[in-house]
């Protein structure tokens, strides 16, 4: 019998397909399968001859362009040299994430789902192509889109004897183990335990395992303090950065969430600001986030100042875990139906339309905030993601 293991990679500018690649991950296991869920870019392309099911969950940016953590794997898939037997072992399925109002809709989805037919794939079902302009958002596409998937997916690889699909309700483990420390001998070592990992400075132009710390040597507002756009600009040091810009180029910038929200967040949460943690892997699938980001020894308020993304608005699988830790019976049920395909319309009400933030929503709901183990924080709430912004200068003019 073959393996029942299936690969799901994403190509994600924003986090949304991350989220729902992260869903489908979560899915498989309830059928007890081997599942990897990772960037497009952080898989080994040369594997893709040796599998047999990989899920695609990609967006697509700009004018129809890859997302910045599929860049690699989509320059290799899309050489001409490729024979055209190459993949012809591997069932595949495409789910895009876009938006109908732009002209190259879920471009990056089309082009790979026809790519990977003329290596040779075998779609498993149809392109799916989710649609932020539908009034249900792109869950009208992705919910049918899913029962089609498992249909197809438990009649290649059926459920081993004497087991049953994992129920809905049942909470996954958790994907990192996190602890407390008991104690620390002094202040000295929570500075150090709370200082990022900062690698050496190579000729290496920065990226996202290896970023540029740079100073911000001016911050300023460009638009009326009345006006209701803060437009601003902000110089930074780059020098000795080894990167390569022109004027509108795009640089990644990750933020910090402001101090004010943080506080109101561990109050909310009931958290010792000061108690320190320890991150460390719990599925073996699931890498850790990068030590610049996230040392492997921190305290909370590190954590929710500089990887928790608290002011995000909440996604459906938010919810989703939400449910698994409410003890309120009536949190638990609006939990459920935001989580349910046909509570999508209430939740872009309660959530989209007016922006609200997972802060926002946890003070909504405080009977929960106070029975989310610390060992699933992570999983309750996403990473912050980088912020993209235009370079306006020219790399020719230096700060000194």
């Amino acid at each position: 019998m073959a393996e029942r293991r299936v690969v799901i990679l994403y190509g994600s500018q924003t986090g949304t397909a991350q989220d729902v690649a992260e869903r489908i991950g979560r899915e498989a296991k309830r059928r007890h399968l081997a599942a990897r869920v990772l960037p497009s870019d952080s898989y080994s392309i040369a594997s893709l001859i040796q599998e047999e099911l990989v899920i695609f969950v990609l967006a697509t940016t700009g004018q129809g362009d890859e997302p910045d953590n599929m860049k690699k794997f989509w320059r290799f898939i899309m050489r001409k040299d490729l024979p055209g037997d190459s993949l012809n072992q591997l069932k595949f399925s495409v789910l895009g994430l876009g938006d109908s109002s732009y002209p190259k809709f879920n471009y990056v989805a089309k082009k790979l789902f026809r790519r990977l037919i003329q290596l040779g794939a075998s779609d498993l079902i149809p392109l799916g192509l989710g649609d932020d302009q539908h009034e249900l958002g792109p869950d009208a596409v992705i919910d049918p889109w899913l029962t089609s998937l498992w249909k197809e997916v438990l009649s290649l690889y059926p459920l081993p004897s004497g087991l049953e699909i994992i129920p809905a309700h049942v909470c996954p483990p958790a994907r990192y183990n996190v602890r407390f420390i008991e104690s620390m001998e002094n202040g000295f070592m929570k500075d150090i335990a709370d200082t990022p990992i900062v690698e050496p400075r190579s000729s290496v132009a920065p990226n996202n395992l290896c970023p540029f710390h740079a100073k911000m040597v001016a911050n300023e507002r460009l638009t009326a303090p009345d006006h209701f756009q803060d437009v601003r600009l902000v110089k930074l040091d780059v020098q000795e950065s080894n990167i390569k810009y022109s004027p509108g180029d795009v640089l990644m910038i990750q933020p910090r969430n402001l101090t004010s929200s943080v506080d109101a967040f561990l109050q909310n949460m009931n958290l010792d600001p000061d108690q320190m943690i320890t991150i460390s892997q719990g599925d073996p699938d699931v890498p850790l986030p990068p030590s610049w980001l996230l040392p492997p020894t921190c305290s909370i308020r590190y954590l929710a100042t500089n990887y928790l993304d608290i002011n995000s608005i909440p996604r459906r699988s938010f919810f989703e875990m939400l449910a698994h830790h409410a003890r309120n019976e009536l949190e638990r049920e609006k939990f459920q139906e935001f989580d349910s395909a046909e509570g999508q319309q209430e939740l872009y009400t309660y959530c989209n339309r007016p922006r609200r933030t997972i802060l926002e929503t946890l003070q909504d709901f405080p009977h929960v905030s106070s029975t989310i183990p610390l060992q699933y924080l992570l999983d309750v709430i996403p990473a912050i993601q980088p912020r993209a912004f235009s370079i306006a200068s020219s790399p020719k003019v230096c700060l000194s």
